[in-house]
């Protein structure tokens, strides 16, 4: 544990991070927004910290979507040029592969505050602690995939529960593997959105309705309630 916050902390945290990662590629300004609630102590371990939620949900992500564009490529006969996608995820293995290799023995450090060792830190951190990351970030998504059903029924799309979800959890992973700032990320999930339902002859307006009011659900709203955590902000007492 790195330090005990409560729930209206971490909430503060959280909305506030989501509204200062609202101009930022891939919200990479949660990063820093969250690290300013800490002293230079804590700084580096709260940023890394962040990094393993942030890959426990993009786990989950590519876990179900994967499954998910297996079904949908296979069942649909989408026309793949498979060359091209071998040669894609060939390209990523080789960048991970070599991102592993270059912080495997590199030391982190935030702005003045003690180097941390990337891998040393991950490795303490328990495995149950690991684990609850990995189910709340299942819940997290399990809750947005249902939500975009629900959506669906609401406008009177009749389509099997797990029809959708196939569909669901395609999209989400081509969207998530896309590199976009936050406040676009609508434009990115309603095309792929559009793309996708259009083998489930789903109309158009319907499907960016729903991407639309997904966005301002999930993103829009609480970014404003975190604007006033952004515009109240106190740096924290030095230690």
């Amino acid at each position: 544990m790195v330090q005990k916050i409560s729930f209206k902390d971490a909430l503060e945290q959280s909305l506030g991070g989501l509204t200062a990662s609202l101009v930022t590629p891939n919200r990479i300004g949660d990063y820093g927004a969250k690290v300013m609630y800490y002293t230079n102590r804590f700084k580096g371990k709260i940023v890394l910290l962040n990094l393993v939620g942030n890959i426990s949900q993009m786990t989950i992500t590519t876990v179900f979507g994967v499954i998910g564009l297996t079904i949908f490529v296979n069942f649909y006969q989408v026309d793949i040029d498979y060359y091209r996608v071998t040669r894609f995820v060939f390209i990523l293995l080789i960048i991970a592969i070599l991102s592993f290799f270059g912080v495997k023995h590199r030391r982190f450090k935030v702005k003045g505050h003690s180097y941390v060792d990337i891998i040393d830190f991950i490795k303490s951190i328990t495995i149950n602690v690991k684990a609850k990351t990995l189910v709340f970030s299942l819940i997290r998504y399990l809750i947005f995939s249902f939500q975009f059903y629900f959506l669906l029924s609401v406008f009177g799309v009749a389509i099997d529960y797990l029809d959708a979800m196939v569909v669901i959890t395609s999209m989400y992973f081509l969207a998530s593997i896309i590199p976009s700032i936050s406040i676009f990320d609508v434009v990115i999930k309603g095309s792929v959105a559009v793309f996708l339902f259009s083998f489930l002859k789903v109309n158009e307006l319907t499907i960016l309705t729903i991407t639309t009011s997904m966005w301002l659900l999930n993103f829009v709203i609480p970014s404003i309630f975190g604007g006033y955590y952004v515009l109240n902000f106190r740096l924290p007492n030095a230690e």
